[in-house]
């Protein structure tokens, strides 16, 4: 699984001299992204992906290159299923949040403790809005590790919450063989509700709130999470294939693997979320979770580029979309909307080496990264959108090739290069 400093320099001043040739035709165009692709391939920074662009709401690209696994057998089609991993975010909880701020339900400038009540009686969170929640500016801790919670020093799971069948009190499934003590959902909010809080109200990337957003949207409706969900978004739109749990559904889509798994499950992890503390909560979390094709993703990217428009459907309001697409805290130097992500400020002055996304994104563009590889981005000034999806933690997430190759922005600009410019 590596390879010389000498490859990985001759691959990227190959990639860069590619990426810099602008005016290209389409021959050019989809040249190059084979290109990039299959040397990223090559240099087994993952060991397949697909990539859809679209621009001015049609879909101009989809192709899928490499296998499921290294050992070359299952191909990659552009029907199959990734683990979307936190691009679950901003396709998951947040458009039920968007929704509800969008009826009066939530005010993104109220303290969030109005809505979870048990942060009434934390001094540290009782202030805290939704709005700094959103875009990152709460000082929240990034992450609690919930893996050390059910795992004794040796690695092997403590009965009191894990058991291998599924029993009375035991009937959360995280993976084949492995079922959660129901009451752990409890233990996780406890743990959120008394976590610190820094002073330091600066750009600080948490996704904790996330793991609550399930349960707070279901006391707010009074309905399921992901009937919700399905009802006011997934169906609506005609995305089908986009959900939680694809094992227990009967798609005739190919499910992608993600890593071999040597902390939790000992095994190779395929159709079951790859994310521990979403996997705790029996794989339906607002951190992480979903499932979909490139097609389905395309369809909710869309939805957010044409300001909560499909079609004749308006399923937000423009004002809600822009609200929430829209950086929140520039004068504290943090790019983030209220659950996307944006642009680094003064992207377009950086080098491309350096720029997240594509220097030529938009600075009303937005989207979100997965920690399993993928990558969903819209930008409503240029009408494009570009969807990543790759399994770039096979065979482990030490992995980091994707990163160190620059894949997905060297892919990004290379369509603004044919599309814009």
């Amino acid at each position: 699984m590596k390879f010389t400093h000498s490859i990985l320099l001759i691959c990227l001043l190959c990639f860069n001299t590619v990426i810099n040739a602008q005016n290209i035709s389409k021959q050019q165009f989809e040249y190059q992204i084979v290109s990039i692709i299959t040397n990223g391939i090559h240099n087994e920074a993952f060991p397949g992906a697909q990539l859809l662009v679209a621009q001015n709401d049609s879909i101009v690209y989809h192709q899928a290159f490499g296998h499921h696994t290294y050992d070359s057998v299952q191909k990659v089609n552009i029907t199959d299923l990734y683990d979307l991993a936190s691009v679950t975010k901003i396709t998951g909880a947040l458009p039920a949040l968007m929704k509800l701020v969008d009826e009066g339900f939530v005010d993104l400038d109220e303290p969030f403790s109005k809505y979870w009540k048990p942060w009434r009686k934390r001094k540290n969170k009782q202030e805290l809005t939704l709005r700094e929640i959103l875009a990152h500016q709460a000082g929240l801790a990034p992450y609690i590790v919930f893996l050390t919670k059910v795992t004794k020093k040796n690695g092997k799971l403590k009965k009191r919450f894990v058991r291998s069948t599924p029993q009375k009190r035991y009937s959360t499934q995280a993976y084949e063989a492995i079922y959660i003590k129901d009451g752990f959902k409890n233990k996780v909010y406890r743990n959120i509700n008394r976590s610190n809080v820094s002073d330091d109200k600066t750009y600080r990337y948490s996704g904790l709130s996330f793991l609550i957003y399930p349960k707070l949207i279901e006391d707010l409706t009074g309905t399921t999470y992901t009937a919700y969900l399905k009802n006011n978004f997934y169906q609506p739109v005609g995305a089908t294939t986009l959900g939680y749990l694809p094992m227990k559904k009967s798609y005739p889509n190919q499910i992608v693997p993600t890593e071999q798994d040597t902390l939790f499950r000992h095994t190779l992890t395929k159709g079951w979320v790859h994310d521990e503390n979403a996997a705790l909560l029996g794989g339906i979390s607002g951190n992480a979770g979903l499932f979909g094709t490139a097609d389905d993703l395309f369809k909710i990217m869309l939805l957010y580029q044409n300001f909560g428009k499909l079609g004749n459907q308006r399923l937000l309001s423009e004002s809600v979309v822009k609200e929430f697409t829209k950086i929140q805290f520039p004068e504290n130097d943090n790019r983030r909307g209220l659950g996307f992500d944006k642009p680094l400020l003064g992207n377009d002055t950086i080098p491309l080496s350096k720029a997240y996304p594509a220097p030529s994104a938009s600075t009303s563009s937005f989207g979100h990264a997965g920690f399993t590889g993928t990558f969903v981005w819209a930008d409503p000034e240029h009408q494009l959108i570009f969807i990543f999806l790759s399994n770039r933690v096979y065979p482990t997430r030490a992995n980091r090739n994707l990163y160190a190759l620059n894949i997905r922005t060297k892919l990004h600009q290379l369509c603004y290069d044919y599309l814009i410019e």
